[in-house]
């Protein structure tokens, strides 16, 4: 068995939660924050046979999308001294996945 954690954009969240259920899987979700952007996430727990670890990450991926999002830089100077804010682009979203193996696994 194998443990996938998930970690999904929370605007992608219940497309990812409603078409893993819909394709046989239980997920536990949980409330997360990234690093980077301290952006909200969720973050799927997800138990399956290896043979399926590919089927759920083929939902996870195709109901997980990247969108760009600006962010304003650190303020520079321009030639009278005014501090100006250039906004920056980053790239937001998608997914990032780790497998691991399980020992043993028991829902009660």
């Amino acid at each position: 068995m194998k443990l996938i954690y998930a970690v999904v954009n929370n605007d992608d969240s219940h497309a990812v939660s409603t078409n893993l259920t819909k394709n046989g899987f239980f997920a536990t979700k949980l409330a997360s924050t990234g690093g980077f952007l301290m952006a909200g996430n969720t973050t799927f727990l997800i138990c399956c046979e290896n043979d399926d670890v590919d089927r759920a990450i083929e939902v996870i991926k195709t109901h997980s999308r990247k969108r760009t999002q600006y962010i304003p830089s650190a303020a520079s100077f321009s030639g009278d001294a005014m501090p100006v804010n250039y906004p920056t682009e980053v790239s937001v979203g998608g997914a990032t996945i780790f497998v691991t193996d399980i020992e043993r696994f028991e829902k009660l």
